[in-house]
């Protein structure tokens, strides 16, 4: 399942009192449209008091990357629900594109910390682009020049399963 990021725009219901009501603006990664939507209320909910029933959404436009073939380091600040408490934590990621990155912390997270889909918030992606900004030592040594992966035991695969000849059996 591929995150895609999404830019929501919505609003309070206009009334009498107030005709023209602030607007709020949120990146938000989901799957789909609908669930951008749905994340998009989830916080607009608990930052101001204006929920689904009293609210509309005025747009929603995917956003792209504007180099997706290019290798890019990512910092991720999340807050996370565990089972003792709420804790905020920053991590890198290097990826091809912000959703991927996002999709690789959901997956890391759950493996490293047991956090589930809900109760991990993402507060901000942000992508470092100074080989110096970069905290963690897991990144940073991916970063050095001329880096190389090498195949110390190659073993030679055999001619095939079928000889070209006959087998003598004498």
């Amino acid at each position: 399942m591929a995150f895609k990021e999404y830019q929501v725009i919505g609003r309070h219901l206009p009334t009498e009192a107030e005709p023209t009501p602030k607007l709020y603006r949120m990146r938000v990664f989901a799957s789909n449209e609908v669930i951008a939507k749905s994340r998009f209320w989830y916080y607009l909910r608990s930052l101001r008091k204006i929920k689904k029933a009293n609210g509309e959404i005025v747009s929603v436009n995917q956003i792209s990357e504007k180099k997706p073939l290019k290798v890019k380091n990512f910092g991720i600040w999340v807050r996370y629900d565990s089972r003792s408490g709420t804790h905020n934590l920053y991590k890198e990621v290097r990826d091809m594109s912000r959703g991927a990155a996002v999709h690789a912390l959901y997956q890391d997270m759950a493996a490293r910390h047991r956090a589930r889909f809900r109760s991990i918030q993402i507060l901000r992606v942000q992508e470092v682009e100074k080989t110096a900004d970069i905290r963690r030592p897991y990144i940073k040594q991916l970063l050095t020049p001329k880096l190389r992966f090498p195949l110390p035991r190659r073993i030679p695969k055999a001619a095939g399963k079928f000889a070209a000849h006959r087998p003598k059996t004498f």
